[in-house]
């Protein structure tokens, strides 16, 4: 269900600014796949898009309603991926007016979102470019 439209050119040019201020080993992990083009449609369609949509209703719905849109968006960020999009989160650039009231409860809950899954990799201190292993679905070879 989409519940929101933002401009995709708009969110592409906020994520190509923060790009240029990542650390290097982000940098150059996320710039490598940015350039494909399967991966940039991919990354703004999966994972972006649903974050500014989240951010933009979170103000608006109520808890049942947001925990449900967070529950059904399933995805797994890279460590990369999490930096790029944790100032969309925290009021940086260009979402600071659909930021300003998201309540902290709301705030923390995406945050928890973008780490939650790949702390297991971060603990096994992983290489940016090694996907973290998700714990609710088994791997079948």
């Amino acid at each position: 269900m989409k519940l929101f439209s933002f401009p995709a050119a708009s969110l592409e040019k906020a994520i190509y600014k923060r790009v240029l201020t990542l650390p290097s080993p982000h940098r150059e992990w996320f710039t490598e796949r940015w350039q494909q083009k399967p991966y940039k449609k991919a990354f703004i369609d999966n994972k972006a898009m649903p974050l500014v949509t989240l951010v933009a209703k979170g103000k608006t719905l109520d808890d049942a309603e947001f925990d449900e849109l967070l529950q059904e968006w399933e995805v797994t960020f890279y460590d990369a991926e999490e930096e790029v999009l944790r100032p969309l989160i925290q009021g940086d650039g260009l979402l600071q007016l659909m930021q300003k009231n998201l309540p902290a409860a709301r705030v923390e809950a995406l945050l928890a979102k973008l780490t939650a899954r790949r702390a297991p990799a971060a603990d096994a201190a992983a290489p940016p470019s090694t996907p973290s292993p998700q714990a609710a679905e088994p791997t079948i070879n």
